[in-house]
């Protein structure tokens, strides 16, 4: 049984990644998904697929790597808030992420989004995790 299926989520991509798989699959959920597509969106991974089971689905991830040196895009993936210690933020106290070249993804009360998006609408939230 899994108690932090996010920080599941980001161990089963940073393993791929480490044993340089180009597709991971990782059970669903909403969240999730949406962790996927800013992802997506954000030019991490290469594209993602989400297959419905007879359970809670399935998400397939196509990872990025570099053409010429074969590193992955994704060079760091770190859990903020965890079960045990929550953490949460205001939208001027958000932290850079490798000084404003990573991301941080944040759970607000309008949805999952990037820190910046959080910014510019002025909520705050639960800060989930940090990419770069």
């Amino acid at each position: 049984m899994v108690t932090d299926p996010i920080a599941d989520y980001l161990t089963r991509i940073r393993n791929a990644q480490m044993a340089n798989h180009r597709i991971v699959e990782i059970p669903g959920s909403n969240l999730k998904k949406r962790i996927t597509e800013i992802l997506y969106e954000k030019g991490y991974i290469l594209k993602y697929k989400f297959e419905d089971d007879s359970k809670q689905g399935i998400i397939k991830i196509a990872l990025k790597y570099d053409p010429a040196t074969k590193l992955p895009a994704i060079h760091s993936l770190e859990r903020v808030s965890r079960p045990g210690l929550r953490s949460y933020s205001k939208p001027q106290d958000f932290r850079r992420v490798r000084n404003g070249l990573g991301i941080s993804i944040i759970s607000t009360s309008k949805g999952v989004m990037t820190d910046k998006e959080a910014k510019a609408q002025n909520v705050g939230g639960e800060v989930l995790c940090n990419i770069f």
